[in-house]
């Protein structure tokens, strides 16, 4: 997870305490001399410009910009910051209320529309180059219109040289109507068509709510954008039950996220460059993957917190076509398992696996059966099992009506012929929220034989 999720929260306040008379301004001062040397300035100040840039850099565009108002040693720095982020999170009230009023996604919209203005309006007049330009913008209103040429005026005299684009919605996915999703795809193809330079340094996309179903997603994702390297999906699909195919063989997507969706599967048929795939809760009930061609894949995070429809399904049939996983995670979030038995069938798979995680155990449930895992993969380095013991969620009527079984099922796996813990490479073991019960002393008694 990245500054995206949390952005809106600010980082920073130490700098803030001094700015509390400062008002809301992006006008950029005409002189662009900076003044190196304070008669009765502060000590932090009368720092050397890269360390003061250093920390703009870990403050949020707002708070930078404010920053101009402290003095004329401070005064241009915001505007020669190498990594630009302009995130509308930014701009909304602190704490941000939820939801979200739609005035005051509009305020927001509007005073990030001042700041991108306030740094990009004269790309040519600019001479320090911005590495990255993180730009997150809700496509609401005209806003985009404004914030859309801006960039690409950047984008093509090569003062951005790499862009990470977020689209936001704070509709919650439980609310998106077919309808709305459908418009929200086509908000943002309407974004790329009419500023297609933003694919040829667009290395970063996170999109919300968006229903690909009239839209090519193949060619939008992969083929048009050439340099991208991460992409994350919050519940985004191509249609209830649909199945997304991606066969991107000359595609540099090295990370792709995928939450909330009602995607049936993705099925990732040739994706040479990908290394880590992180997906987080899925609502069909069968095996959500299926891999081709993923040679460079590391790392694979699978969440689900099972309802009594979910079906079981083999983990090794999932991973077949993977050879170098090298991190697996999986979190069951308190609720049953969602993969069958198996040992010695995902020896292929974990021949190279040096760290498992295992999440979201219930607490009654047995653990001796997460050592067919370790069975199957004696490479093992780094074993990790978390507990899951919230008593808020173990309200029988409540769970019930919410989906979800009143009583979780136990594991059934029958335990493998125990070969000795010397043939391991473990050297470590983390067991998180252990409780001196019989199931985990077991278990921990167990790994020691």
């Amino acid at each position: 997870m990245d500054d995206d999720l949390c952005g809106k929260y600010g980082r920073g306040k130490w700098i803030k305490a001094n700015m509390d008379a400062a008002k809301w301004t992006f006008s950029r001062p005409n002189n662009t001399r900076l003044n190196r040397r304070t008669k009765h300035g502060d000590r932090l100040s009368m720092l050397t410009d890269d360390i003061l840039l250093s920390i703009l850099g870990r403050v949020d565009t707002a708070t930078a910009t404010r920053t101009s108002l402290l003095s004329k040693r401070w005064r241009d720095l915001p505007w020669l910051l190498p990594v630009l982020n302009l995130r509308v999170w930014d701009f909304l009230p602190h704490p941000c209320p939820e939801p979200i009023a739609a005035h005051h996604v509009d305020q927001a919209m509007s005073r990030l529309t001042k700041a991108t203005r306030s740094f990009l309006a004269d790309p040519n007049s600019k001479s320090t180059v911005i590495k990255r330009l993180s730009l997150q913008i809700y496509v609401t209103g005209d806003y985009a219109r404004e914030i859309g040429p801006l960039a690409r005026d950047a984008i093509d005299c090569g003062v951005v040289k790499k862009l990470c684009l977020a689209i936001v919605d704070e509709k919650d996915p439980r609310d998106c109507e077919h309808e709305f999703m459908l418009q929200q795809a086509l908000a943002v193809a309407g974004f790329f068509t009419a500023y297609p330079c933003v694919f040829q340094c667009l290395t970063k996309l996170r999109l919300y709510n968006v229903r690909f179903a009239e839209w090519d997603m193949q060619h939008l994702l992969f083929y048009s954008c050439k340099q991208l390297e991460q992409l994350f999906l919050f519940h985004c699909d191509v249609g209830d039950s649909s199945v997304w195919q991606i066969n991107a063989p000359d595609s540099k997507l090295r990370i792709l996220e995928v939450h909330m969706s009602c995607l049936k599967r993705i099925e990732v048929l040739c994706l040479p460059k990908l290394k880590h795939l992180y997906w987080d809760e899925w609502y069909c009930f069968e095996a959500p993957l299926r891999f081709g061609s993923v040679p460079s894949l590391k790392g694979l995070c699978l969440i689900c917190c099972a309802t009594i429809d979910h079906q079981e399904f083999c983990l090794s049939q999932v991973l077949h076509g993977t050879r170098n996983i090298h991190t697996l995670t999986l979190d069951f979030q308190g609720e049953r398992l969602w993969i069958q038995p198996e040992g010695k069938q995902l020896c292929p798979a974990f021949r190279r696996l040096r760290k498992l995680s295992i999440c979201g155990i219930f607490v009654d449930f047995d653990l001796l059966w997460t050592i067919n895992l370790l069975e199957a993969a004696p490479s093992i380095e780094i074993f990790s099992v978390r507990i899951w013991d919230h008593a808020c969620q173990d309200d029988e009527q409540l769970r019930t009506t919410t989906g979800y079984e009143a009583q979780r099922t136990k594991p059934s796996w029958s335990m493998a012929k125990f070969t000795s813990s010397e043939t391991w490479q473990l050297r470590e073991l983390e067991l998180v929220g252990f409780r001196p019960l019989e199931q985990q002393i077991s278990f921990v008694s167990e790994l020691q034989t």
